[in-house]
């Protein structure tokens, strides 16, 4: 077959012919697109269970065990999704010249493949939001005006109701070329296939990519991988050996939290209680070793310190299963307050801390005083506390 020249392709629009590699096929992108919508369920999946955390439907109740599920889901959320991103742009190679593949004669035929081609618009579309979306939330870079959250949630949706409809479709293809061999049988080659990579090469450079870019960046939520992880955006550096995302100065308490007059006010159904620093700190103290993990991804375990929650509250006469809600100085940015449900509450590692890996709390980490519970997502794990409303 006479290979088009230069002059031949300037002439027209491109056609599939006009791409001859050999590392292209079906076999290809069956295996990354496997590996793609696997990373992709993986993602969805997890990326439920963060936004269930911050908006919890009535028919579920989040209890504080396993203390490190929330790490665990989250640093797998971004693990997950981190490796999707070279794996997709090897699939998008790997069937860009089917982009110009010339319609189907008739009417019917040419409908069906205008929604095929529609539903894979939607596919890409969603998928490349996600991934590059989910990769500016990392590194907390924010070039929109969109919350974050909701529109990353409502997204998810579309991105999974998009791979469904597309594995439904290509499932014959699909199954087609996972039953055939990865290279063909070709008994010569030409010293221009010689010089091409195979498709054995390229499936083996898509999944060392992959693999490479969650070693460079998973040290953030996998602690034995910090010292290799060169790009993790978290690597555990900050105040009392801790990462902090928001610092007292740009929540507007860096006056506030160091003002001698300080007191936390615990509003019961009854009574209302007034403690100073010097009051908590007469109370029994636990130490608990507990993460913080963020929605971004990192996470790192601390010695905390301080009084339970449950015997706060316990002074205004609430019970130890109460709903609490905490607010914070905070006066600037979002989460200046959340609430604390009350399996929760009565858990006795959820402390109202004072003290960070055996060290005063630093302003940066919520001094006076800050809350820590089990398995919760680090925004609501209010610093600069100073108000507890028992909720009736």
């Amino acid at each position: 077959m006479r290979l088009p020249t230069v002059t031949d392709i300037e002439k027209r629009l491109p056609r599939p012919d006009d791409f001859p590699s050999r590392a292209r096929g079906p076999q290809v992108s069956a295996r990354v697109g496997t590996a793609v919508g696997v990373c992709f369920v993986i993602c969805f999946l997890t990326g439920m269970w963060s936004h269930w955390q911050y908006s919890t439907p009535g028919w579920l109740t989040l209890s504080p065990r396993p203390t490190q599920l929330y790490r665990w889901t989250q640093g797998i959320h971004v693990i997950s999704g981190t490796a999707a991103i070279p794996l997709l742009l090897v699939k998008l190679w790997s069937v860009f010249p089917r982009l110009f593949a010339r319609p189907p004669r008739g009417a019917r035929a040419r409908i069906l493949t205008l929604l095929e081609r529609g539903s894979i618009a939607v596919l890409m579309g969603s998928a490349l939001f996600m991934l590059v979306s989910g990769t500016l939330n990392i590194i907390g870079w924010y070039p929109w005006e969109f919350s974050f959250r909701r529109t990353h949630g409502a997204m998810a949706w579309v991105a999974i109701g998009s791979v469904l409809v597309h594995v439904a479709v290509k499932l014959p293809v699909i199954r087609e070329a996972w039953g055939e061999p990865v290279e063909p049988a070709s008994p010569e080659r030409t010293p221009v296939d010689v010089d091409e990579p195979t498709r054995r090469d390229v499936l083996r450079g898509a999944f060392l990519a992959s693999g490479l870019a969650v070693v460079l960046t998973a040290g953030q939520a996998v602690p034995w991988l910090r010292r290799i992880s060169v790009f993790s955006v978290r690597p555990g550096d900050g105040p009392q050996d801790l990462p902090i995302n928001r610092t007292a100065r740009s929540a507007g308490t860096s006056t506030s939290a160091l003002d001698p007059d300080w007191v936390l006010e615990v509003t019961g159904a009854d009574r209302t209680v007034r403690l100073t620093r010097d009051d908590l700190l007469a109370m029994p103290q636990r130490t608990h070793r507990l993460p913080i993990a963020c929605v971004e991804g990192w996470s790192r375990s601390a010695v905390w310190t301080g009084v339970p929650l449950r015997d706060v509250i316990a002074l205004a006469g609430a019970g130890p299963r109460t709903d609490v809600v905490v607010r914070s100085l905070q006066t600037k940015g979002a989460f200046g307050s959340s609430r604390v449900v009350g399996n929760v509450v009565a858990d006795p590692r959820t402390l109202l801390a004072l003290q960070l890996n055996g060290e005063t709390l630093d302003i940066e980490h919520g001094y006076p005083c800050r809350l820590i519970a089990p398995n919760r997502p680090g925004v609501f794990q209010t610093k600069w506390l100073n108000r507890l409303e028992v909720q009736a």
